[in-house]
């Protein structure tokens, strides 16, 4: 895994100031510590940090093609390289390295825009085509890899892996975008195209940008979505067997490697399938990392161990305190703009175990999503099936009022908490859905901001990102219509960034075999009563790992990736409410009605109601106001490592 940057003068031949190009480069170190490259010509500088994974001796970027004349810049994986490298071979291109980057040059000359089309992997790059004078951009289909650029007033675009690299130029607008800070208290992140900053934009998955200098710069183009085609009807048995078949592919090409290879092992399905089919593919002991928690109710690892044990393999464990919040201001600097998932601890810290054993961890993303394994596709979906029988008018009519006279009952049992259900029957399906999703309702968003910035952001609503969504989905299935709503929010813009950030602040590469667009098109054609069935989530995956996993570990209830918020904010987080929400720079910002996060503290610290999620994303807004003011952060402590690995009579040895 790597770090770009870039800059292109779209309207002349403008100097590249080389520091500042080196600057922007350096910035993006942990991505690529084992080396690093800039090309700089009139009108366009190309920067890169390079991480060593493949054809380590000869992979150094920016890379050309034989007359120099085309150059790329590239972040990722082509998985195919081997195979596209023959068929450019007999095309009459002559390769000078056996690296999966150089097949990115050969594919652009020969097929041009189009090569995204042939490559299988993660990626984002830039390629400078200097006969043609374009600069052409293009990120994976599923958004596995960030890229962000931005087209300044003197008309050089910019891009980037981190937007870090970009806060770097001199003269970037780096005035908020109002309506992305509705985003990110709607959702904890802020999705495709947007970014904090009304100048800067992400390229969304699936697209690629073509500029050519002395033009009007285009639109962005889509050149993959989701097919959600039907499969054909055939026996669940099959389907099952395909899928399995299908997984150790997406698999095993993903364990070609130079350098040291292994998993994360989180105790779930997901992760835990991926170990499974490692072994059966692997000669030596797969490399297995876990994070635990040293609160009981927060700990998975009993269940990581449990594969560990069977696949005997060499199984590293870290521990995350349950007072392991110092993280927190890390994390401002590491995501760059606000970003409130706070499973991005134990994510950080099990990349921080990671890196000390391999350089490569495979990891189960993407299941959740694409095998509807979240118990809100079931909540969903039993609230769909009473939708389609009412009309919308009968629901808002009788559900409506119901919905707002039922208290909030946070302290009682499911069954009791009849308001959110309440709501949710009053709404349309991709309303209800969007605000399933949401971490705050809309009440919460209209009492915890200022009048002044409800102005700014003119009626504009989050929920309107699901609307368009929704109206270009292949489907009108009711569960593949929110899956497809997550892939294109939820997936990019939180799971895998929080992935990509916490990985590469370690130097370590990610690889998302769940996440191949072939696997992924597949399933999407599955029938939805075999990935939800029974509210039985992950149905066909469960019933097809079977044979290689143990039954606890597939039928046990979902716990996720959680850390004890609640605890922390009436513990020893408690001091800080008041002096970091209430006063300082989110007192000046102008953006709050300090009196309501006054109440939001005070119900919390009471256990009137549990605000932790709202009061850690109000937490990480803060964090990032500071870093942005330059107000400095403290850096935190190392995880606690323990080893199991199988000794020579194949039990576990534990050591320190």
């Amino acid at each position: 895994m790597c770090g770009i940057v870039g800059l292109f003068d779209t309207l002349g031949l403008a100097n590249i100031p080389t520091d500042l190009l080196e600057t922007m480069n350096a910035s993006q170190s942990h991505r690529g510590p084992d080396g690093d490259g800039l090309h700089i010509e009139p009108g366009v500088g190309l920067g890169h940090r390079r991480l060593s994974i493949i054809d380590i001796a000869s992979g150094k970027q920016p890379l050309f093609n034989e007359d120099d004349s085309v150059a790329v810049t590239f972040n990722g994986e082509i998985y195919n390289f081997v195979e596209l490298m023959e068929e450019l071979k007999k095309r009459g291109h002559v390769f000078k390295t056996r690296c999966d980057t150089e097949v990115i040059v050969h594919a652009w000359e020969e097929w041009g825009e189009s090569c995204v089309d042939y490559f299988r992997g993660m990626f984002a790059f830039a390629v400078w085509d200097r006969n043609q004078q374009q600069l052409f951009l293009a990120r994976d289909r599923l958004g596995i890899k960030p890229l962000f650029y931005t087209i300044l007033n003197d008309g050089v675009l910019a891009f980037s892996s981190e937007l870090k690299a970009l806060k770097h130029l001199p003269n970037i607008d780096r005035t908020l975008d109002p309506t992305g800070i509705e985003d990110y208290f709607s959702l904890g992140y802020i999705p495709e195209p947007k970014t904090i900053y009304k100048q800067v934009k992400k390229l969304r998955p699936g697209h690629s940008l073509l500029i050519e200098r002395g033009k009007v710069v285009q639109p962005t183009k889509e050149y993959w979505d989701v097919s959600c085609t039907p499969l054909e009807t055939r026996s669940a048995e099959s389907l099952q067997d395909e899928l399995v078949e299908r997984i150790q592919e997406a698999i095993k090409i993903r364990m070609i490697a130079e350098v040291p290879l292994g998993a994360f092992l989180s105790g779930g399905v997901d992760s835990g399938s991926v170990v499974a089919m490692m072994a059966k593919m692997s000669d030596t002991p797969v490399n297995t990392c876990s994070i635990g928690f040293d609160v009981q109710s927060f700990d998975e690892t009993h269940y990581a161990n449990m594969v560990a044990e069977r696949y005997q393999t060499n199984h590293f464990e870290g521990t995350v305190a349950s007072d392991d919040f110092g993280l927190l201001d890390q994390l401002a600097q590491i995501y760059d703009e606000p970003y409130a998932d706070s499973s991005a601890i134990p994510t950080y810290r099990v990349c921080e175990l990671a890196k000390t054993k391999v350089t490569v961890a495979l990891s189960g993303d993407g299941g959740d999503e694409h095998l509807a394994g979240y118990r809100r596709y079931n909540w969903h979906m039993n609230e769909e099936r009473f939708r389609s029988r009412v009309p919308l008018g009968v629901r808002k009519g009788v559900f409506g009022p119901l919905g707002k006279l039922y208290p909030k009952a946070d302290w009682a049992p499911k069954m009791f908490r009849a308001k959110t259900t309440f709501e949710a029957l009053a709404r349309g399906s991709v309303e209800a859905y969007y605000h399933t999703v949401s971490l705050t309702t809309p009440l919460q968003r209209e009492q915890l901001f200022s009048d002044s910035y409800k102005k700014d952001i003119q009626g504009y609503r989050t929920q309107s990102v699901f609307e368009q969504y929704a109206s270009k989905a292949p489907t009108d299935d009711p569960l593949s219509l929110i899956q497809y709503l997550d892939m294109k929010t939820y997936l990019v813009g939180d799971i895998l960034t929080k992935v990509d950030r916490a990985s590469m602040a370690h130097a370590l590469e990610v690889r998302v075999p769940l996440l191949d667009h072939k696997l992924v098109d597949w399933i999407s054609g599955l029938p939805s009563e075999l990935k939800l069935k029974d509210q039985c989530g992950k149905y066909i995956l469960k019933k097809a790992m079977e044979p290689y996993l143990p039954h606890d570990v597939l039928y046990r209830k979902k716990m996720g990736f959680a850390v004890p918020l609640a605890e922390w904010f009436r513990g020893p987080l408690q001091p800080l409410l008041k002096t970091r929400l209430l006063q300082g720079i989110m007192a000046d910002c102008g953006y709050f009605n300090l009196a309501a996060i006054e109440k939001i503290i005070q119900q919390h610290v009471s256990k009137i109601r549990d605000h932790s999620t709202l009061i850690w994303t109000l937490f990480m807004f803060e964090a990032f106001l500071r870093g942005e003011a330059g107000l400095g952060f403290e850096k935190s402590k190392p995880v606690i490592e323990t080893r199991l690995a199988p000794d020579g009579n194949g039990s576990r040895a534990v050591s320190a």
